[in-house]
């Protein structure tokens, strides 16, 4: 009953309003305040979903939906789901099933031979990788790992001496990873970027900044570096950053959480180059590789770094497999305790597309955002805003003569096609407010880029009158 009702969703899915157009507390008025005592009949729990959770969903695989990136999803990935969800085991170690933690061993090793990883990286070779899910655990995990490593050198009591470096196009779930593992917001240098640049980092003001925080007495930490950062896809130059990292012995993590994926085609994978030089790396399938959510790869060059700042022992979770060290016990790579059978999801994705259908889905994708992009060059009263890379488009609608109303008449734009209900999108800064096209649902094909087109068209018409 449950499996009709999704098919019914994804076949009705574009006759829903893109962007939910409830007003909050909507809901608390239409359920009841306390719970049922009896049991209810699943047709009329079935029913209050449509009813009452429906229109409270703002609808991420629609293929109108060209907001944030996307989340993915694949018949594959729901198959993996299910048998997840059915098995139901909890692989914190070896033990606890076995089948859990080499497959995700097996499927780490899969995914870094897509992305041509060297074998620093891998199991296969002499470092290794596993699944968490998000981007910010990651974070949080590699932060910590550097944390411990360089306290062990300088000494504990130097924690808010520790400095992070970033550019002002990283994503925000640096600063929270950094206040998670107790250094303060102040000691991450938010390095500015520009046009000319192409919104990257700068390797000259990221070593010009480090100088200056050694001549203060500060102990320089880590550096993060972006693949597709979320404004404007923006790539960092990875090469030139890992020399650096090196020169100052900083932990050196590349975060790919948009566009890793894309590097699994040849024509992207140069984005990756000098990652051999790199301390860990992370990306998500969950976002533009057809895995449900959640999925996110994280590898790490030292796998004992990871182990020795987040592993914890219990009399309970003693047993004479793990005292052998012959075997992972993913609970020491992540935050939690509990971790549910992810890899069993990407391992039937990767099989059942195969690396010629995982390129076909990207490039697919890129290709409608040239489409859209094409159109936005070819209309004087619009313009690209940040180089397109990927399939995200950065555009907006010009100031009117003689005016400085860019930001205005771009919000009032975006308001506009998002209250239509026939789209959603989402609008970045970098170097000035500019309206995101994300393309990468998995159902959307070309007449729904055409025809997001034509209702951003006739909106500018009435907003710019």
């Amino acid at each position: 009953m449950v499996v009709e009702f999704i098919e019914e969703y994804y076949k009705n899915i574009e006759k829903y309003p893109v962007q939910s157009q409830v007003q909050p507390g909507f809901l608390s008025s239409k359920l009841p305040k306390t719970p049922p005592y009896y049991p209810e009949p699943l047709e009329d729990i079935l029913k209050d979903v449509t009813d009452t959770i429906i229109p409270g969903l703002t609808h991420w695989q629609s293929p109108n939906f060209f907001a944030y990136f996307q989340a993915n999803v694949s018949n594959a990935g729901f198959l993996g789901e299910m048998l997840c969800s059915g098995f139901n085991v909890v692989g914190f170690n070896w033990i606890s099933s076995p089948a859990a933690t080499e497959l995700e061993s097996l499927v780490m090793d899969w995914m870094g031979k897509l992305l041509k990883l060297p074998s620093s990286f891998l199991f296969s070779g002499t470092g290794g990788g596993v699944l968490h899910g998000s981007t910010c655990e990651a974070i949080v995990c590699t932060l910590a790992a550097a944390r411990d490593k360089a306290l062990q050198t300088i000494g504990w009591d130097k924690i808010t001496k520790l400095i992070i470096y970033a550019s002002d196009q990283t994503h925000s779930t640096l600063f929270k990873g950094a206040r998670l593992i107790g250094i303060p917001s102040s000691n991450i240098r938010n390095l500015p970027t520009s046009f000319s640049t192409g919104f990257s980092l700068s390797p000259q003001i990221l070593s010009d900044t480090i100088d200056n925080d050694i001549k203060f007495g500060f102990y320089p930490l880590f550096l993060c570096a972006t693949v597709g950062t979320t404004a404007c896809g923006a790539v960092d130059p990875i090469k030139e950053l890992a020399e650096i990292a090196k020169g100052y012995n900083l932990w050196f993590h590349i975060d790919a959480a948009y566009a890793g994926s894309a590097c699994i085609c040849p024509e992207f994978r140069h984005y990756l180059d000098g990652v051999e030089s790199a301390d860990s790396l992370s990306m998500n399938p969950h976002k533009w590789l057809l895995t449900n959510m959640d999925c996110c790869c994280l590898w790490i060059k030292r796998p004992n770094l990871l182990v020795d700042s987040l592993s914890s022992e219990a009399e309970f979770l003693k047993n004479a497999v793990s005292e052998s060290k012959a075997i992972i016990d993913y609970k020491d790579w992540q935050i939690a305790l509990s971790r549910r059978f992810k890899a069993l999801k990407l391992w039937i994705v990767i099989r059942r597309h195969g690396l010629a259908n995982l390129m076909y889905h990207i490039r697919s994708d890129i290709s409608l955002a040239k489409r859209f992009e094409s159109f936005v060059r070819n209309d004087k009263r619009f313009e690209i805003v940040v180089p397109r890379k990927f399939a995200l488009v950065c555009f907006r609608l010009k100031p009117r003569n003689g005016t400085n109303d860019g930001r205005e008449l771009n919000t009032q734009l975006l308001a506009a096609v998002n209250q239509s209900g026939r789209a959603f999108l989402t609008h970045g800064l970098a170097g000035g407010y500019f309206i995101r096209c994300a393309i990468g649902s998995t159902l959307t094909e070309e007449r729904h880029v055409d025809e997001l087109w034509k209702l951003i068209q006739e909106t500018a018409q009435t907003v710019s009158c």
